[in-house]
């Protein structure tokens, strides 16, 4: 789409140079004569860069800045003026002026100023619509993520959202990588697009192609009408294959002919579609082990990891657990129709230290269910059902850990399907379906000797 430029300037000969000249490079260019015109004009599109004189007929440019920037807030604006003096250049700097130029300007100087005009106009936007996001995913109040590592997510997020790249979310089940993948679709040019979710885990295996692809009438039994896919649902916008590693391999194939021809086509049809949708994916899983066994195809992954972005599990991002909390204390509160203003330092110092095996999903039901059982103003220890699991009978069969009885009988398969493995962790993950990583975590936390 073409930048639109604004020229505010009273002598004609100057609009026609510099009309001539910004359309020659590619820019849509709006004219005005005078303030009242201008005026006029601020009920139209915003420019991206308004090129005003200081001196009108009918007013003082300066006068019109704030004018300017209340109705066009991320509009930059460039000041021409044939009587430059320093006092002029801070007034119009002041005012909320990009950059101030001086009459006769150098062509090549003044397209360089639009040029970074324009890029500073994008940042500030980009900024912008990230606090705005962030903002509503924390109720409005301070960020959610505190940590080094998901700062640096965050940041990654912000870089590559406004690109189309398809971008793999990797991290065990709870930590949040729908919240990142709404994040990307929200700071991206098809936020205003639909943002279209499929977990691929809880699709029976006959039916994810015509879920994916959609069907025509008569392609398999029960298929009585015709159906619209999921990437006809999402064009234009985004398209989040949560648990890309349980989608059946022989549709990971058809997915990556769609892929890389950009088109498709439903089950049963002869008439393929054009693809205009930007690809997300997710996974619990570790992508080699993964490979390995066999559940995600290697071709695929490289098509579909452009980009990646692991997230870390939330008992090591401790930083983040009260921001989250809090977050999630506001939104549920609002829901109950309850005051509640927060957590006693106690009841904060226990979230903090809390191991979180069931990671940022685990946490927002314990506040929820805080919530609702609480009397008081503030949450305070009593009110959390987290506590150190209570002891097995056989405490020295659980390896000497307290654990609860559905923690012991997962410790008790892992040390059966070790011993069938030999001790071989990577088959043994792989036969229970979890990442190796996830594997390693659980046979330290229940204290598994080798």
């Amino acid at each position: 789409m073409k930048q639109r430029l604004m020229i505010v300037d009273d002598e004609s000969a100057i609009r026609v140079l510099l009309r001539t000249m910004l359309e020659k490079e590619g820019y849509e260019v709006i004219e005005a004569a005078d303030a009242a015109t201008m005026r006029e004009l601020l009920a139209g599109p915003q420019p991206d860069v308004i090129m005003l004189d200081l001196k009108l007929p009918d007013s003082d440019g300066i006068d019109l800045l704030p004018l300017v920037k209340k109705n066009w807030p991320t509009s930059e604006v460039i000041v021409l003026t044939g009587h430059a003096t320093i006092d002029a250049a801070v007034a119009a700097t002041k005012a909320g002026a990009y950059d101030f130029q001086k009459k006769p300007f150098d062509p090549k100087a003044l397209l360089l100023c639009i040029e970074r005009a324009i890029e500073h106009k994008v940042l500030t936007e980009e900024t912008s619509s990230l606090r705005q996001a962030l903002a509503t995913m924390s109720g409005g109040g301070s960020p959610i993520f505190q940590s080094p590592a998901m700062k640096a997510i965050v940041r990654n997020v912000e870089r590559i959202a406004p690109s189309d790249v398809s971008v793999l979310i990797t991290g065990e089940s709870g930590t949040g990588k729908e919240v990142i993948a709404d994040l990307i679709h929200q700071l991206s040019p098809r936020s205003k697009g639909p943002f279209v979710k499929i977990n691929c885990a809880a699709l029976p295996r006959e039916l994810i192609e015509s879920e994916l692809f959609g069907s025509v009438k008569g392609a398999f039994t029960g298929a009585q009408t015709d159906r619209e896919g999921l990437f006809r649902q999402a064009e234009g916008g985004t398209l989040l294959l949560d648990e890309l590693a349980e989608m059946p391999v022989d549709t990971q194939t058809k997915l990556l002919r769609v892929l890389q021809e950009r088109e498709y086509r439903p089950v049963g049809g002869r008439q393929s579609f054009k693809v205009n949708v930007r690809i997300l994916a997710s996974t619990n899983l570790e992508v080699e082990v993964a490979i390995r066994a066999g559940k995600l195809r290697e071709d695929l992954y490289y098509r579909i990891n452009t980009i990646s972005l692991n997230l870390p599990p939330l008992r090591e991002r401790q930083d983040d657990i009260v921001p989250l909390a809090t977050s999630f204390l506001k939104r549920f509160a609002a829901q109950a129709g309850r005051t509640i203003n927060g957590f006693t330092p106690a009841a904060a110092e226990k979230l903090r230290t809390y191991e979180w095996p069931g990671n940022v999903r685990q946490l927002q039901n314990e506040i929820q269910r805080a919530v609702l059982m609480s009397d008081e103003a503030m949450i305070d220890v009593g009110d959390l059902s987290i506590t150190q699991p209570a002891a097995l009978e056989d405490a020295e069969e659980n390896g000497g850990t307290s654990l609860t009885l559905l923690e012991g009988m997962e410790r008790q398969t892992i040390v059966q399907m070790l011993k069938e493995t030999n001790g071989n962790k990577l088959e043994t993950a792989k036969r229970l379906g979890i990442g190796r990583q996830t594997l390693y975590n659980k046979i330290k936390a229940y204290n598994i000797q080798a």
